[in-house]
């Protein structure tokens, strides 16, 4: 019979609820990413509105893709880069609707915030100063 201590329970909880944000994260930054690549009318539109023009959409779409599979990489500084990526475009995208092209910033503000919080679960432990 094995018990398991509070410790070792509660930290295999916190890194499946990160796991399972990541993977949350990917499928619906994946989407989106594809869908800006793909050329879907509605993003089409969306940038038009923005007014930077089409390549925007481009990288906007690259960034988000490349974002969801750096959020899947076993190797947790990958997940953190892609976490901070993700919070920065998503902070772009909560400006934008605030400012350029309207609607509810809410979804945008969500996702950033979910990416924040893996971003901070997955950041690099800070390293011992040399006295």
């Amino acid at each position: 019979m094995t018990s398991t201590s509070p410790i070792s329970t509660s930290s295999t909880t916190q890194r499946r609820i990160v796991w399972g944000v990541r993977i949350l994260l990917a499928l619906a930054f994946g989407a989106a990413g594809l869908a800006k690549l793909a050329g879907v009318p509605q993003m089409v539109q969306v940038f038009e509105a923005v007014g930077f023009g089409q390549w925007f959409r481009y990288v906007t779409g690259v960034v988000e893709v490349g974002g969801a599979v750096l959020l899947l990489v076993l190797v947790p500084a990958t997940g953190f880069i892609g976490g901070l990526l993700l919070t920065a475009t998503m902070a772009s995208a909560v400006a934008t609707h605030l400012v350029l092209i309207g609607g509810s910033p809410a979804p945008a503000a969500v996702l950033m915030l979910l990416s924040a919080f893996v971003a901070w679960r997955l950041r690099p432990a800070p390293a011992a100063s040399a006295a």
